[in-house]
Parts: C-alpha cells; structure tokens; sequence
C-alpha cells in the first residue's frame, strides 16, 4: 500500500494556472480534468468523490435540502450517516484491513468511521454567543491541535473576513495528522480560493491571492513527498463569472404559491403550507411542490426565463444522476452568468432577522452576500466592533453587518457548461496512474485507490 494524501484546492482550474502558481505549474504536465457531477457544489461533489456514486445513489443532492420527513430546509448538516454510500475509506479497508484514513476538513466528517476526523464546529452558548472551535475524532485531538495551533480561526474561514488563514491552519493540522498518525490516506481541504473566486470572479484581482494558495499546496507538495506519499492535487468545481441574480422564491410568491409566517413584523417561509417553494444553492434550485398536480403549471413559471438555462423534472433528472427522494420535484439549472438566491421578500422592512447576518443554518438557501459587509453601512467595522464589545460584555447581540445585495457576487458555480472556467482539474505525483482524458467525478474514488494499492 502506498501512503496517498488528495488535497483538494477549491475552485481551482487550468484556466488559473500561470505566473502566480509556479509550484502548481510543476504538476501541469501530469494533469488531466474532471467532468464535474451535477451540482457541482461542496457536499455533492465530495460524496461523488468519495464513494464514485452520483447524487442519485449517495443522496447528497446539494449543500442542503429540503428534510420533509422534519418539515425543515437545512443545509451544511454534518453527519457522514447521510451519505448513502460506501466511501472510499470503506472500499480501502477490503483491501487491507490495516488501512487508515484521516479526513481533514472534508465535508460530513462527523458520526463518521474514518479513523480521524477535523471539521469546523463553532460553540453555540447558551447565551447566544457562537464562539469559533472545530470538531475531532478522537476527541482530544481538538484540544491537542488548538494548544499546537490555536483556536480554529472560524471567522476566516467563512465570512467577510475570510483570509488565507483558515487553510493554513488545515494544512498546518494535516502535517500534525502525519507526523503522529501517518493515515494511509488524508484527505485536505482547502478552500481559500473558493470565497476569493466568489468575490472577486475569475477575472478579478486574484493574483495575490493564487501567490499565497500556491505556496500553501507548495509547502504540502514538498511535505508530504519527502514522505513518500503520493499526492494527488484536485478541485470539485470551477467558478465562472456571473453577472446577474434571479430569485427563485419570488417569482413563486409571484405566482401566489408561497406561504409565509409573520413574526414580529418579519416574514418567514412556512414549508408545508406552501404550494412550492425554492432551496437555492448557487447555480441551481430545488423546487418542492407538496401537490403533483401543481407540477405543470410551476414548470411554466420558470421555462423561458432569461437566465435559467433548464428545468427537469424527475425523468430529466435522471439524465444527470440527480432522481433521488432528497431532490425537488423540479430542479432548476442556471445558466452560466447567472446564480439563484434564496430572497423571498419583497418589502425590505419585513425581510427576516436572520438576512444581514452569517447564519448558515437558518437560511433556506445558499447566500454568498455573506462574503460581504453591507454597504449601506457607513463605518461598518465600527458596528462590528461595537457587537464584538457586546458580546465580551456578556450581552446579547446580532451581528448584523453582513449585505443582502446580489450584485456583489462575482463568481458561483453549480453548473458546468465545459468551459475552462468552470472544469475543475486533476494533477498527480504519479502521472501514470492518471487516464489521458478528461475524469467523470465518479471516477476519483477509484484513482484515490489506484494511488493506494497500484504500482
């Protein structure tokens, strides 16, 4: 068995390599793409990766969904029991039953049977404080790394103040994975160039920040080379600039088809009442419809609008390996200068609490506006240091700085239509492990397996 560690570099395609990435650029010629899965965002494209199954088999249909056996749409839940698959660490261990894997920082690394596992896990205080922490298995690795490396720096992982940070921090907490544990297999993400690319889009001011990504996996090429493990270098998808924002949402409430709960003056969705609603989750929407009948006529809302490149029902779905239960009765693929919201008010005055802050959990949808200040505030660090003066003072607070203007997204990603910006890449210290044409994603996992058992 030959020790393999895959560092996934989020966003990151051919068309970004070239005078900011000379150590990148070494692996060019031992490189090939990947056909990405459909959505190609995080959490689909990462179980396709780790069990070479689509969305149909493994259920990951998108970042979140639409629970409705709970009633509740929610996204970046963290239990690996919702993959419904084997993953590749499982496969491994057939093979060998010495076989270990680490999983640092992939996505569903909790309630998992990897053999140890790093995710971002904030502290939600009973106060209301959310304090920035992770996740390990075993449990005293957490405390071990935060005395080795420092708190995990959450709020750079995500957020307007997302820096280089964050993945220095994982790839610092990879090498200590190899120095104590020496796992078969790591997996390593780091997604720096993910929130830039979203940002700034691919033609914007980047190149700083490709220098630092690029010596961050340099550093890691050379770490792990030395020893003799085999790396392999990916990305899950590519980011493509986007010029406009269309709101699924909306347009049902349009059409008199959404139901929603007024509390305290703000509106919020009510899912089962409802006739359709929307889970926008960057280039595409699930829309669940409680009624069959209603599928006909929602289907007419969407077809022809400028800006949405498809709608699939289920046999349409089954095209792109997407038919599975966790999906909406119709899904909508965007197209590629175009990227869906979540908004569903229409009066700025009654847009939910949670709108102008970092709230992952509460928002019935993907929104990159987190990635950025609002701009209508006129001193906004001010505000958030005023917040931060509440929250050490013990007091309760909402940090509510963040913007709810699409416009300020530059970049997003869901939907590939083969271009360079938006096919993500494969490159290898093994070269000859890697086929010569572009990659169906359901065949990473089994290269993960050719670099651990093959010659």
């Amino acid at each position: 068995m030959h020790r393999t560690v895959v560092i996934n570099v989020v966003g990151l395609t051919r068309s970004l390599l070239g005078e900011h990435t000379p150590n990148l650029n070494k692996l060019l010629e031992q490189s090939t793409d990947i056909e990405p899965v459909t959505p190609a965002v995080t959490c689909s494209a990462q179980a396709t990766y780790l069990t070479g199954k689509p969305p149909r088999e493994h259920g990951i249909v998108g970042n979140g969904w639409y629970f409705r056996e709970m009633n509740e749409v929610w996204l970046w839940r963290q239990s690996n029991q919702l993959i419904q698959s084997p993953k590749v660490w499982h496969m491994a261990r057939e093979r060998d039953p010495a076989f270990t894997c680490s999983n640092t920082f992939w996505w569903y690394a909790m309630a998992t049977d990897a053999d140890y596992t790093l995710t971002p896990r904030p502290l939600y205080l009973a106060d209301g404080r959310k304090m920035p922490d992770c996740y390990t298995c075993p449990l005293e690795l957490r405390e071990t790394l935060s005395e080795k490396l420092g708190t995990f720096p959450l709020f750079h992982f995500w957020g307007p103040a997302t820096t280089i940070k964050s993945s220095q921090w994982i790839a610092d907490a990879a090498k200590y994975i190899e120095d104590t544990h020496k796992p078969s297999l790591q997996l390593v993400y780091l997604p720096h160039m993910d929130y830039v690319l979203q940002r700034e889009g691919p033609d914007g001011d980047i190149g700083g920040d490709l220098e630092q990504i690029d010596a961050l996996v340099g550093d890691l090429l050379e770490y792990f080379q030395a020893r003799d493990c085999r790396v392999m270098v990916l990305s899950e998808y590519g980011i493509q600039n986007v010029r406009r924002a269309l709101h699924p949402n909306r347009m049902l409430r349009d059409a008199g088809l959404l139901s929603l709960k007024v509390d305290l003056g703000k509106e919020y969705l009510d899912f089962f009442s409802c006739r359709a609603f929307a889970v926008a989750d960057h280039q595409i929407a699930h829309i669940y419809i409680h009624n069959p009948e209603d599928i006909p006529a929602v289907r007419k809302i969407f077809e022809g609008v400028p800006g949405i490149h498809r709608v699939l029902d289920k046999t349409e779905q089954a095209d792109i390996g997407l038919d599975h239960e966790r999906s909406g009765e119709l899904v909508l693929l965007a197209e590629p200068d175009t990227w869906f919201t979540y908004y569903y008010w229409q009066d700025d005055d009654r847009k939910p609490d949670y709108a102008h802050t970092v709230e992952i959990h509460k928002k019935p949808g993907y929104d990159p506006c987190e990635l950025f200040l609002d701009p209508r505030l006129k001193f906004p660090k001010l505000k958030v240091i005023r917040r931060l003066a509440q929250k050490k003072l013990g007091f309760r607070y909402i940090l509510d700085v963040i913007a709810v203007e699409p416009d300020l997204v530059k970049g997003s990603h869901g939907v590939s239509d083969g271009s360079p910006e938006s096919t993500p890449i494969l490159m290898s210290t093994e070269p000859a492990l890697l086929p010569k044409n572009k990659v169906p994603a359901t065949d990473i996992c089994d290269l993960m397996l050719k670099h651990l058992f093959d010659e």
